[in-house]
């Protein structure tokens, strides 16, 4: 289940990521609501790891691994602890946060640090600590902080450590380039073409014909429980409301809209812009020289375009903005002219001006009573965002010291409705393709952080309009389903493992008799079933690529096998097994511009970066010294494994 967690971390570029964003995975809330997981009385002390006398404390790692799987779980709702333990998970996490705390070391030892401004601009940044308004909120990121049991010192310290190790570890990798010679080389293996035959042996073939009795089915059950943990589920209670839900809200008085008016008399006070289009030259001789040949019938963009000069068109403006954008004297000049006039030169600080008055549009000034429609809108909206506001402030309040749902549902006259069980990735567990309001996709993070059922809170859905109050109806935590509610699915997979058995050895088989010389075809035919037809391959690696998706593992491991060889691979989902023969390989030769070569250097150059910064990041941790504590590690362990 977890081998692409597995896979990614022992990567050299998921090791150097895991060390440069540890903190996505250590302190979950950037991501979105995720809980952190409090232990106590770990044995052998507290402290898993000693980093150049820092120490990584049992209650860090455990944190870290649970909200690593966390995030896991957005992606495959049906991971566990207890695999991501079996897969390495706890190992890897903890080696993340040593090589991360190590470059931290190192660099305070040569002096690299990060400043608090710039952990302050990146605590600005994460999502969870922003308000109503989409800026970062002082007391969103305390709410945030104290709802996971996290300090601001904690948090700054995690900041400031991902900062230090991108100063340290991203400069190692950054412009390596390798020999030219060794992109040819990789050049030529993108041209490589290569032919052969891949046979696929369905586990439905070779399913036993008749079910299994219930003794052997109890005690697949049993040994493969796992295999039908069911995600956890919960329903969402919510209800959304808007204006609708404001009371008695109170008209702009005649005394507020005269203040609005006062206090932005210069938005209605008479006003003038001007469409022009404007030439600027060096001296004024040659700007007196095209005003020449405009007199004479000639526009400025004719006359401009003659001398190789450009004219350009000037968005709508008043005097003051083109006061301000060329100088006083260009702004008298084209606001003294009429329309349809070519001004005379004038000067700024970049040259001289000739400006064409292309159009005038003049704004009488209004009056109270002829504004008073637009403030009373104004002040109409302003007053609505303020009662919301201030509704939302009440409501969580309320929550906070103990309200329900339905007692907020009834003051606000809306009905509350109920989703069907639902998994933290936002779809129905029974019918997944069904669609749910766009309002589930708002708060599914929230609900699926909250630790029990009836616990309301309030988010806004469409900013300043609709709000949601919501909570969780009933929690289904993941485990294995009972065999007699799934009988038929753990039937099925019963006889499809027996078949994937039955299709192995039949896989065997055929890799012995192609051994001997027997082409694939004919090894497949002397099986004497119907297994779908043997598919020849003959590509290079280009029409390999050229779906740009990844292509499917049978032809992966093609271009992966030495000429002349035969190989075996599970088909995924176990059903059943590839049989891939590899005949025959040809390598063109390359021209000297082909361009793959240069992508070849590009490619291999930022793998080679990846190895410094891998190398660089290996001798750092040699360098600060680590001491590991492997009793308190597996206390970690035990822990969350729930022994």
């Amino acid at each position: 289940m977890l081998q692409l967690f597995r896979k990614f971390l022992s990567s050299k570029f998921g090791a150097l990521f895991a060390i440069l964003f540890l903190g996505v995975i250590a302190f979950g809330f950037a991501a979105g609501d995720i809980a952190g997981l409090n232990m106590t009385g770990i044995g052998g002390g507290d402290r898993v790891a000693k980093v150049g006398g820092q120490a990584i404390k049992g209650t860090e790692l455990s944190q870290a691994a649970s909200n690593a799987l966390e995030n896991l779980k957005q992606k495959n709702p049906r991971a566990t602890m207890k695999d991501m333990l079996a897969a390495g998970g706890l190992e890897k996490v903890l080696d993340s946060m040593v090589d991360r705390l190590a470059v931290s070391v190192f660099g305070q030892d040569h002096g690299i640090v990060a400043s608090d401004r710039l952990i302050d601009s990146e605590i600005t940044k994460i999502v969870a600590f922003r308000g109503l308004d989409g800026k970062f909120s002082e007391a969103a990121y305390r709410q945030a902080l104290a709802q996971r049991g996290l300090t601001d010192a904690l948090v700054r310290t995690d900041l400031g450590q991902g900062l230090v190790a991108r100063q340290i570890l991203e400069p190692a990798s950054y412009g390596s380039t390798v020999p030219r010679e060794l992109a040819v080389h990789y050049a030529a293996l993108l041209r490589e073409k290569r032919s052969g035959a891949i046979a696929l042996l369905p586990a439905s073939l070779f399913a036993p014909k008749t079910p299994p009795t219930d003794q052997e089915l109890s005690a697949y059950y049993a040994a493969h429980r796992n295999q039908f943990v069911r995600p956890e589920r919960r329903t969402i209670r919510y209800a959304t409301f808007g204006d609708e839900a404001l009371k008695n809200l109170a008209a702009p008085s005649d005394a507020e809209i005269a203040a609005a008016y006062n206090s932005n008399k210069a938005q209605y006070a008479a006003s003038e812009t001007r469409r022009l289009t404007q030439l600027v030259v060096p001296t004024e001789a040659a700007a007196r020289a095209v005003a020449a040949e405009v007199t004479k019938g000639k526009s400025l963009e004719a006359a401009a375009s003659e001398k190789g000069l450009s004219a350009t068109k000037l968005p709508a403006t008043d005097k003051a903005g083109l006061s301000a954008s060329a100088s006083p004297a260009v702004a008298d000049a084209a606001f003294a002219a009429a329309q349809g006039a070519l001004t005379a030169p004038a000067r700024s600080p970049i040259g001289w001006h000739l400006i064409h008055v292309d159009g005038i549009d003049k704004r009488p000034e209004r009056t109270l009573d002829q504004v008073r429609g637009e403030i009373v809108t104004q002040l109409t909206a302003a007053k609505r965002r303020s009662a919301l506001g201030d509704l939302t402030a009440r409501l969580e309040d309320e929550f906070d010291k103990g309200g329900n749902l339905a007692d907020a549902a009834k003051e606000l006259g809306i009905t509350i409705e109920t989703t069907p069980a639902i998994t933290s990735n936002g779809k129905g567990y029974e019918h997944p393709d069904a669609p749910l309001p766009p309002v589930i996709g708002r708060i599914t993070s929230a609900s699926f952080a909250m630790e029990k059922e009836g616990e309301p809170q309030v988010a806004e859905f469409e900013p300043n309009k609709t709000f949601v109050i919501f909570d969780v109806g009933e929690i289904a935590v993941s485990a294995p389903a009972p065999l007699a509610e799934i009988k038929q699915d753990v039937q099925a997979v019963y006889l499809n493992d027996k078949g994937a058995q039955a299709a192995k050895a039949a896989a065997d088989k055929l890799l012995a008799e192609t051994r001997k010389g027997v082409p694939l075809a004919q090894a497949v035919a002397s099986l004497k079933l119907a297994i779908p037809p043997v598919q020849p391959v003959d590509m290079n690696r280009e029409q390999l690529a050229a779906s740009g998706q990844r292509p499917a593992p049978p032809l992966l491991l093609l271009f992966s096998m030495a000429k002349g060889t035969t190989k075996i691979l599970p088909a995924p989902g176990n059903r059943g097994w590839f049989v891939v023969s590899l005949k025959d390989i040809v390598t063109p030769p390359v021209a000297a511009n082909d361009p793959f070569i240069a992508d070849a250097e590009r490619e291999l150059g930022q793998l080679a970066g990846n190895e410094y910064a891998d190398g660089l990041r290996r001798a750092i941790r040699a360098e600060v010294k680590v001491e590991r504590n492997d009793k308190a590690i597996k206390a970690v362990r035990d822990k969350l494994a729930g022994n």
